[in-house]
């Protein structure tokens, strides 16, 4: 399935968002470095780049880039019918693979403006972020921010605010979408579950593609169905499910799958 979509039209800018600091993600001299011992230990692309899991985030990204073969910026939401499904964990696993890549920016967002997890898992202090800025409250150059690896800037969630999903309905996320991709080449979204909230399809149908995490033998079959008829109906293009646990799929279990790193002397 293709997750080409027309852009949409964007007329004025966010309210808030100041015309004068337009430009470009912040200069790579300016990132600052997050060591490991403060980032979650889910993130593998940080703790163990070379592992058998660190491979499967770099073969999802793989497969996405398959499927733009144009090279157009894209907006990605991942997502999942339940929580605990890794759907987190996924997003900043996948924003780091693409960022591995040479001259490729990524904005990875926490879009989940009720859990609000990424800055906790990547060591860093909150600060304004998606509700500030679709409030009004600050621009893009102050929403965001260097994540700490290059090429992968971070939009968090920002302040706390009641109702978001009235917020993120409002025709500032499309407009804020394609303001986004002008700086970016994918921009990646950390949503809430489906079936918890109305945010994830909110988002979703304004989004490029959706990715739908699955966690196997946690949510029942009929939650991952249910929860892509759901988005899918509000018109969100659903390219695939990415399913974590499997068993048996680890070289800890089944040492045919690992392979042996040569140490650099």
């Amino acid at each position: 399935m293709t997750w080409f979509r027309k852009q949409r039209d964007s007329a004025d800018p966010p309210a808030g968002d100041d015309p004068r600091s337009e430009g470009h993600p912040q200069d790579p001299a300016e990132v600052f470095v997050v060591t490991d011992r403060v980032v979650s230990p889910f993130v593998v692309m940080v703790h163990d780049p070379a592992g058998f899991r660190a491979e499967q985030f770099r073969g999802l990204r793989n497969k996405l880039l398959a499927m733009n073969p144009d090279g157009a910026a894209k907006t990605l939401v991942i997502t999942s019918a339940i929580k605990g499904e890794g759907k987190t964990v996924t997003a900043i696993n996948l924003a780091l693979a693409f960022a591995e890549l040479e001259r490729t920016p990524i904005l990875l967002v926490d879009a989940d403006l009720r859990s609000r997890a990424i800055e906790g898992a990547l060591g860093l202090d909150p600060a304004p972020g998606v509700a500030d800025l679709l409030m009004g409250r600050v621009g893009l150059d102050r929403a965001i921010r260097p994540a700490g690896w290059r090429n992968l800037s971070l939009l968090g969630p920002g302040s706390r605010i009641a109702g978001p999903s009235e917020v993120l309905s409002t025709p500032r996320v499309d407009e804020l979408f394609a303001r986004l991709k002008e700086r970016f080449q994918y921009v990646i979204l950390d949503t809430p579950p489906i079936l918890a909230a109305t945010d994830a399809g909110v988002l979703a149908a304004q989004a490029d593609g959706t990715v739908v995490v699955v966690r196997l033998e946690h949510s029942a079959r009929t939650h991952s169905k249910d929860a892509i008829r759901q988005i899918q109906d509000l018109g969100a293009n659903v390219l695939g499910t990415f399913v974590t646990e499997v068993r048996g799929a680890d070289p800890d279990a089944d040492p045919r799958l690992g392979y042996p790193v040569r140490a650099e002397e």
